[in-house]
């Protein structure tokens, strides 16, 4: 009896790592593909506030232009997710988002005037929001294998070594030629190989949900939790303080910080530190739970009086901050968000979360590019404030969260 006891045993067990792998492997997977995505948007994203500004946009425009993409980028994601949801279509919502993500960004090569240009960063956020709550949702179905910190974690630090290479990418071309329109055009390579590498995970990956273990699914719950919404306020204000590298970019450029050459390489930097932070963040995050988030959330929020009022290496310590606060963004609040996901609605809890983010990304933006004009310690107290209060909301919806 023992004997077949402990038969059972080792057969269940190489049944679990067997199904970890599987789950390990649509994580990496999908990771490759944001790997190709991310040098490809986050490339065109180094570029874009010095672009906009050689093109005759001003500091509050590029601030506004920068604000409203992120604003679509979020809040259309609840569409998309529902739409998700409802007709189960996940892989061709998401090739669809990918289609438009990426494909616009080398078509900024064609764009002479800043409303054009304006346009396709618009279009940009818009296809990212299409597919962003698809991806996510069938993310959550290898988190309970590989817990949740962690398959965010790597998925993240995957995509953040693509913001790391899209960015140097456009600095050695600009160090070469000094032409905006050669290094946009450059970014159509990774944007075929991210749709190439997606092709491949729907082939291999057909049906995410099944990563899952049959046990799990019964402990979702089965609404919109008071904890669902709390992480969404908390979100919010933390968005609202986590100001975009067009604005940033604009600034220490227009100041002459640093030389427009060096823009791509001070994002390089910060994304860099941004896989790292990632990987400790997530991995941290499955050991520790909330008491993490709360850490970074105070950490990042630090970055803007080192970014508005340091010099050279002041500033790029500002940017490592920031970088902090994007790994946070990126996977924090992606772990936290699947901890409370309610079952049969998961894309559309992931798209209504972000639908909260961008109301904060859009607010925070319009204020930013105001207060910027006129008083740059309103502008930096303004994103203290909004961040540091997001912390007491974090913590009370991790008391009422049944898990991490």
């Amino acid at each position: 009896m023992m004997k077949d006891t402990s038969a059972v045993q080792d057969r269940t067990h190489r049944l679990s790592e067997k199904a970890s792998g599987v789950a390990f492997r649509f994580v990496l997977t999908m990771g490759i593909v944001n790997l190709f995505a991310d040098t490809t948007y986050e490339g065109g994203a180094s570029i874009n506030g010095p672009f906009l500004g050689s093109l005759g946009a001003k500091a509050a425009a590029i601030s506004i232009i920068a604000g409203v993409g992120e604003f679509l980028g979020y809040t259309l994601r609840a569409v998309s997710g529902y739409i998700a949801d409802r007709t189960d279509k996940h892989w061709q919502i998401t090739f669809i988002g990918y289609g438009i993500n990426l494909l616009v960004v080398p078509a900024m090569a064609l764009a002479h005037s800043w409303p054009a240009a304006a346009a396709l960063i618009l279009a940009e956020r818009i296809g990212r929001a299409i597919r962003k709550p698809t991806v996510e949702a069938m993310l959550s179905y290898s988190t309970t294998k590989l817990g949740k910190g962690w398959a965010y974690g790597l998925n993240t630090a995957l995509d953040e070594t693509g913001a790391t290479i899209g960015p140097l990418l456009m600095a050695l071309v600009l160090f070469k030629t000094s032409d905006y329109h050669t290094a946009y055009a450059l970014l159509l390579i990774p944007s075929l190989l991210a749709l190439s590498s997606l092709t491949v995970a729907r082939i291999t990956f057909p049906v995410p949900s099944r990563l899952e273990e049959a046990s799990a699914k019964t402990t979702r719950a089965q609404g919109f939790t008071k904890s669902y919404w709390l992480y969404m306020i908390a979100g919010t204000l933390f968005a609202a303080g986590l100001m975009s590298f067009e604005f940033i970019s604009f600034h220490l450029s227009s100041t002459e910080v640093v030389t427009q050459r060096w823009i791509p390489i001070f994002l390089a930097i910060s994304t860099g530190v941004g896989v790292l932070a990632s990987l400790v963040l997530g991995r941290l995050y499955d050991l520790i739970g909330i008491r993490i988030v709360v850490a970074a959330v105070c950490l990042s929020a630090l970055f803007s009086p080192f970014v508005f009022l340091g010099g050279f290496w002041i500033a790029l310590a500002g940017m490592i901050l920031w970088g902090i606060g994007y790994a946070t963004q990126d996977t924090l609040l992606k772990a936290v968000i699947a901890s409370v996901l309610p079952e049969g609605k998961r894309n559309l809890a992931f798209g209504v979360f972000y639908l909260g983010y961008g109301v904060g990304w859009l607010v925070g933006s319009i204020t930013a590019g105001l207060l910027y004009a006129h008083s740059r310690t309103s502008l930096i107290a303004f994103s203290l404030v909004t961040q540091f209060f997001a912390v007491p909301f974090f913590i009370l919806a991790a008391k009422g969260s049944p898990s991490k």
